[in-house]
């Protein structure tokens, strides 16, 4: 026995059972003092130790005295799977707390000013929607979520869109545009939520590995496109000349800016709105060029920025020379702080946001789960995209009962600073969401005089961010030759940017889709030859020695499963190989082989055949068959062999076609012959 394993069991028996009869005595082992137990344990008692050990290891205690431990019952295993807080709550370690609260009070630094950025300049809402929505959905999904890190909150994205659809609302809209705005924001934020929650509940959170990279490339190049025009209007001083001109589209704003920024600009607006944006830009630089000292690295530029100038415009009183402030802000974003989101005031703006809701819901969880991947690599824990999807849908529905808050979802950027600042567990969200509502209810009012010109400054300096990522992408795919991948972040960015964003994101996402259904549906097959001298089978495009049968015999090893997507093209895919083998070639050229007299399918690839992939294979059989082709099947694995006799295809051949090898069924083809 090891040195390192006697004391250890020693000390477990004696600990843990006390059942020794007598002092135990000790030794000498290598130079290492053990303790030795006067006799080894029954097999029951080594079961109860089993027991004992793994729950002391599962809550991180090395040993139970005295105790008998039950193991957990089912229910709180599920429990404390769908509910990860439940598990890690009542363990928490305050060793932790140190580096989560810093990482929470970083977090909430930078969310309070985005936060209110979001609501009023690209959501047209109240600045304490924006604020509820950073705190409220965080604090659910910190009970639900499986990432460790993600921060829960609103996106810049995500709160242009909701600011289109209140837009387009606005236009034919009756009533308190305020109010209009509010009700539009919840019943969007509902939907998003359910149908994040569904998608969850149906287990579709494979989402994020069929859309494609260059798609959501391509978006957020459009999106921050489009927010650096929306907010250009603001810091030029041009948004009452915006409302009363009213263009319509990224385009047309474009075209208003070149038109009218520097002939009808208000300029102080423009001298406050640059300066705060290069105070930014400078001060994030020195962040990132003295990284290594953490007292710099976790500067909360933005909140600076917000505090000098709301000090300067209150001392300069910058809103006598035309600079518009926030102004006072009621906490109660309607009559009440809850309400219902399926109220009868919500209802009627239902189908009109549906759609945005859709795209919000997808969009988001794909940024999400890509930052949870990221931080679960990084941090050594796994991440569940089905409990992700339901994390977050609980989070946006929960959140939805505050009247007019913004959908959250999760954010690369605030997730790495989190795990950056020392955020080791979803405490750190919690306590961000603590200090945010904490502003909201008491700290507020002391931003009375911010100027509105420096959250669309704040606004830019996030476009920055999601520009720098573009170039990448694109070098990326000119090295790697990918131009489909190329071309679809182009048609997403010029669809964004000159139609709509859902306009770009609906066409891409279809097109994306269908190069999915179109890769899949093509079953892969090989051509098999006979290694000469052996009764081994191998693919002639990767066995240069593996020859072909020259006597009519077609040997095609099936590569996947079969299901109704790749079976569909079966047919046609087995003439291809028949008359043109391997070789890429167009349907235009005449057949380089002859059509074949006997097909043999090697099937050990094949685990699993679906009711329509059995029917198409049954008709397949029937065709050959009336040509007078030979057939046989190898390699049949039981669940196959199982669908082909429900479907008849056993009946239609006989038993004397399905044979265990390659070379069984060759012999055959041989005497035959």
């Amino acid at each position: 026995m090891s040195t390192s394993s006697q004391p250890s069991h020693a000390l477990s028996w004696q600990e843990a059972l006390n059942t020794a009869p007598s002092t135990p005595s000790t030794t000498s082992l290598m130079g290492v003092d053990a303790i030795i137990p006067p006799a080894q344990p029954s097999s029951s008692e080594r079961a109860t130790l089993l027991d004992v050990e793994s729950v002391a290891g599962q809550y991180g205690s090395s040993s139970i005295s005295g105790q008998r431990v039950r193991k957990p019952s089912k229910l709180a295993k599920r429990i404390k799977y769908y509910v990860p807080s439940t598990a890690w709550i009542p363990n928490y370690s305050m060793s932790l707390l140190g580096g989560d609260f810093l990482a929470g009070l970083t977090v909430a630094c930078m969310l309070i000013p985005q936060s209110v950025s979001y609501a009023t300049s690209l959501a047209h809402l109240s600045p304490v929607t924006g604020l509820f929505s950073a705190s409220i959905p965080g604090i659910i999904y910190a009970l639900l979520g499986t990432s460790r890190q993600l921060n829960v909150a609103p996106e810049a994205a995500l709160s242009l869109l909701i600011g289109q659809v209140v837009a387009d609302v606005l236009r034919d809209a009756e009533g308190n545009p305020e109010v209009v705005a509010l009700e539009v924001a919840t019943i969007t934020t509902l939907q998003a939520g359910i149908i994040s929650f569904m998608l969850g509940f149906v287990r579709l959170g494979f989402m994020d590995v069929v859309l494609s990279r260059a798609l959501l490339q391509g978006f957020v190049t459009a999106v921050a496109v489009v927010i650096m025009i929306e907010q250009l209007i603001p810091m030029f001083g041009l948004t009452a000349l915006a409302k009363e001109l009213d263009p319509e589209g990224s385009v047309q704003k474009a075209g208003f800016l070149i038109e009218y920024a520097l002939t009808h600009m208000h300029r102080p607006t423009a001298i406050v709105s640059f300066s705060a944006l290069g105070a930014l830009v400078v001060l994030r630089m020195i962040k990132a060029r003295y990284k290594q000292y953490w007292f710099i690295y976790r500067l909360p530029e933005v909140l600076i920025v917000v505090l000098v100038s709301t000090y300067l415009s209150a001392k300069y009183h910058w809103d006598e020379d035309g600079l518009s402030i926030l102004g006072p802000v009621s906490i109660k974003t309607s009559g009440s702080f809850i309400k219902l989101p399926f109220s009868s005031d919500n209802l009627p703006y239902l189908h009109r946001t549906t759609s945005t809701a859709i795209l919000i819901s997808v969009m988001g969880f794909l940024d999400s789960i890509v930052a949870a991947k990221q931080n679960g690599a990084r941090f050594g824990h796994s991440i569940s995209p089905n409990r992700e999807l339901v994390a977050l849908g609980a989070a946006n529905i929960g959140a939805s009962f505050v009247p007019g808050t913004l959908p959250a979802y999760g954010s690369i950027t605030r997730s790495r600073m989190n795990g950056d600042c020392g955020g080791r567990t979803q405490m750190a969200s919690l306590i961000s969401s603590a200090f945010i509502l904490l502003t909201t209810f008491f700290l507020l009012p002391w931003l009375y005089y911010l100027p509105r010109c420096v959250l669309a400054a704040i606004i830019c300096l996030v476009v920055f961010s999601l520009l720098a990522e573009a170039p990448h992408g694109v070098i990326y795919y000119l090295q790697m030759e990918a131009w489909v991948d190329l071309s679809l972040m182009f048609l997403t960015f010029f669809l964004s940017v000159v139609w709509h964003l859902e306009t770009g994101v609906v066409v891409s996402l279809v097109i994306s889709l269908l190069l999915v259904v179109h890769r899949s549906s093509k079953p892969r097959m090989t051509i098999l030859g006979r290694i000469p001298g052996t009764d081994q089978w191998k693919a002639i495009n990767e066995n240069p020695d593996a020859q072909e049968d020259t006597c009519g015999a077609l040997i095609v090893r099936i590569k996947e499963n079969l299901d109704f997507a790749n079976t569909a093209q079966l047919k046609e895919r087995l003439r291809r190989l028949e008359l043109y083998g391997i070789e890429r070639s167009h349907p235009s050229e005449e057949p380089r082989r002859q059509q074949a007299t006997a097909l043999v399918f090697h099937m050990a690839d094949v685990d699993s055949i679906d009711a329509s992939a059995a029917q198409i294979f049954h008709e397949l059989i029937e065709e050959y068959r009336a040509r007078g082709v030979g057939l046989y099947v190898t390699h049949l694995h039981q669940g196959p062999r199982q669908m082909f006799a429900k479907a008849g295809i056993i009946k239609l051949l006989g038993l004397d076609a399905f044979q265990p090898t390659v070379a069984d069924a060759m012999a055959i083809v041989e005497v035959s012959r």
